[in-house]
């Protein structure tokens, strides 16, 4: 599982890094599109898991198609369309809890997670893609991904290595406070490289508290999909990535992360 781990991600990092640097940006965010819909019937599969013959596939598929909408209006970049397309899903949810409501059936519950998955999923990720057409749009997009990945690499091994205190072992048994520091250090570190080369604008104070917050934001991610697949007793959310899992799992940190960059690069105004 440990050396799939690492060839996935070695096998992936390199046309990653290629289209993030040079790719045009409608390619990315045709990735981010795709991303979104597999994330998203990954969320739905753990959710829904003793409920699926109680969901009914258009409803589903008002998800996916908010998703793309929601992706294509960040590539515009239009907030407006992003807002249109979650009160579209939502009104969609609202006349199938009409049409679908009958003593005994979940309905709120149905919709509270049709709901959720996408703010959760799609919505998040999208912000990568709004990131992206922003100005320096590359740099902050390789800043997001090196405080997760490098965060979520260090508190792994410092972890395994040196972790003996449980941060939260109902949730997650294998994760140590140790290791969450190791991660915070690791994200610090990461993120300080690519501002120095990349992102000299940003002042250092506030970059610095940008780092230590997005890796507890990525922390709590994580956290977050477990919860998600303990309560229904999903190991992982796919089998897609070996060594990794499903998309669920490799970008559960970075669906926290991104919009939180999001938002700091329009605060420091870059």
């Amino acid at each position: 599982m440990h050396r799939k781990r690492w060839i996935t991600g070695l096998v992936l990092l390199p046309p990653l890094v290629l289209l993030i640097g040079a790719g045009p940006p409608a390619l990315l965010a045709l990735l981010v599109a795709l991303a979104s819909l597999v994330g998203l019937w990954e969320y739905f599969r753990i959710v829904f898991k003793d409920d699926f013959n109680a969901v009914s596939y258009p409803f589903l598929l008002l998800a996916g198609i908010s998703a793309g909408v929601i992706v294509w209006a960040a590539y515009q970049p239009s907030p407006a369309f992003i807002l249109a397309a979650l009160l579209f899903n939502l009104a969609g949810c609202a006349f199938y809890g009409c049409f679908r409501f009958k003593p005994g059936y979940p309905a709120v519950a149905m919709i509270t997670r049709q709901v959720c998955g996408v703010v959760y999923v799609p919505l998040s990720l999208a912000t990568l893609v709004l990131l992206y057409r922003s100005d320096n749009g590359a740099a902050w997009v390789f800043l997001v991904l090196a405080v997760v990945f490098a965060g979520d690499t260090a508190a792994f091994y410092v972890g395994r290595t040196w972790g003996r205190r449980k941060l939260c072992p109902e949730v997650s048994p294998g994760k140590t406070v140790e290791g969450a520091l190791g991660g915070v250090a690791g994200s610090v570190a990461a993120g300080s490289i690519v501002k120095l080369l990349s992102l000299p604008e940003v002042p250092w104070q506030e970059a610095l508290v940008f780092f230590v917050v997005a890796s507890v934001f990525g922390q709590a991610g994580d956290l977050f999909e477990s919860i998600l697949k303990r309560t229904s007793g999903v190991k992982d959310s796919g089998t897609l990535l070996p060594g990794h899992g499903g998309i669920l799992d490799r970008t559960d940190a970075l669906l926290f992360v991104a919009p939180l960059a999001y938002l700091f690069s329009i605060l420091v105004g870059s």
